[in-house]
């Protein structure tokens, strides 16, 4: 069985420190092509670093009104427009239910390519944008690819696991859903993981969680609690609010798994 690795290095800046990519490139990670999504939900405090290290940015219908709206509130020093016109998304796409209209007309001028799907009321929005950037996209390179999802966890619960049923819906792509709190993202049973734990910006608590099916056996390494051959479902044993302690966590289990791990405040 293939080994997947993982690494939250978008939460470093960009370019990563001479210690960390040298760290990184010692154990073999490869560095992802980043993609970003915004969606409607507060943008994360570190939003303008996520758009540093992403190559193509997208707003999901209501992310735009995020961006304009909250961009400039991370940089109070700075004149609010400005900040508008520094971080301009190159596609905005969705059912067009929560854009402003001032909003849609500003990144229209600016060159933002809008993208009305209000005829699909089957997917959500979120779904729309990997879709296109799956499709769409042929600048990036798609067998290191990995989609960056701002402002995918919060409010209404419907939307949190809808966006986290797009994780399995896009199963043979990575998807990192993130707060300003945790990140989320999947753990295809196809593979062996290793996950790179950066302890100065994530961690240590952490969960794994069965999604699809229950877990018949899921086996870990480095973790406070590790699992040995562990059953795991709803009703039963939930490895939450377990800890981190290594540096690299191994996970191999019979089902997909979610991996989630706190985002540390500066």
């Amino acid at each position: 069985m293939d080994v997947m690795r993982h690494c939250s290095s978008f939460l470093l800046p960009s370019p990563a420190s001479p210690s960390a990519a040298s760290a990184a490139d010692n154990d073999g990670l490869r560095h992802p092509a980043y993609a970003l999504i915004v969606l409607n939900q507060r943008l994360p405090r570190f939003a303008p670093l996520l758009w540093q290290h992403a190559q193509v940015r997208m707003c999901a219908d209501g992310g735009a009104n995020r961006v304009y709206d909250e961009m400039p509130d991370l940089f109070p020093h700075e004149d609010a427009s400005v900040i508008r016109n520094r971080y301009i998304p190159e596609v905005i796409k969705g059912d067009m239910d929560s854009i402003r209209t001032e909003v849609m007309d500003f990144y229209r001028k600016l060159g933002t390519k809008i993208v009305d799907e209000s005829h699909d009321q089957d997917t959500t929005d979120l779904h729309k944008c990997v879709s296109y950037i799956r499709d769409l996209t042929p600048e990036l390179d798609k067998s290191n690819l990995c989609i960056l999802v701002a402002g995918a966890l919060g409010g209404r619960f419907d939307h949190e696991i809808g966006n986290i049923n797009v994780l399995c819906r896009f199963s043979d792509m990575r998807l990192i859903l993130i707060s300003d709190d945790c990140l989320i993202h999947l753990l295809p049973r196809t593979h062996r993981h290793e996950i790179h734990i950066l302890s100065s910006v994530e961690g240590p608590h952490c969960g794994l969680i069965p999604i699809g099916i229950p877990s018949k056996s899921t086996t870990t390494t480095g973790l406070q609690w590790d699992l040995a051959d562990t059953e795991m479902k709803f009703g039963g044993l939930l490895s939450t609010s377990n800890i981190a302690r290594e540096e690299i966590v191994t996970v191999r289990s019979d089902s997909d798994l979610l991996w989630t791990i706190s985002i540390k405040k500066p």
